[in-house]
């Protein structure tokens, strides 16, 4: 074995790995701040369609400029477009990060992200077919 070439100086140091999982977990951390921002606005944007559309006579529907239907499909969308950006951002940064740290374990989060873009998409559908 050449001199200077030995197996400790491949493999990442104690400290380089403890930060470059404290760095993966912020990631964590980061990307499930936009699911919980998405499945609020998902949420939010359902429960302000369903309790206006048992409130509001059907003639004080026509009148207004924007309706509960369309406020609640607006801030539904805004979920589903803050979990997409969440999903390229946290896609892209542990990208950079793996080029440092090949044995990073998956990511969970993902699949908590997957789940709530499913809810998000079916609570869409359900808006839009005024189920």
């Amino acid at each position: 074995m050449p001199a200077g070439t030995s197996q400790e100086a491949t493999a990442l140091s104690l400290g380089n790995r403890l930060a470059l999982e404290r760095t993966r977990i912020a990631y964590e951390r980061t990307l499930m701040a936009w699911v919980r921002t998405a499945t609020s606005m998902i949420t939010f944007g359902f429960s302000v369609y369903k309790f206006f559309d048992f409130e509001l006579d059907p003639v004080d529907r026509l009148t207004s400029a924007i309706g509960p239907r369309e406020f609640g499909l607006s801030l539904i969308v805004i979920g589903l477009i803050t979990l997409l950006v969440g999903h390229v951002e946290h896609r892209r940064d542990l990208r950079v990060l793996a080029r440092d740290y090949p044995a990073m374990p998956l990511s969970g989060t993902r699949l908590v992200q997957a789940l709530v873009g499913i809810f998000g998409s079916v609570t869409l559908i359900a808006v839009i077919l005024r189920i």
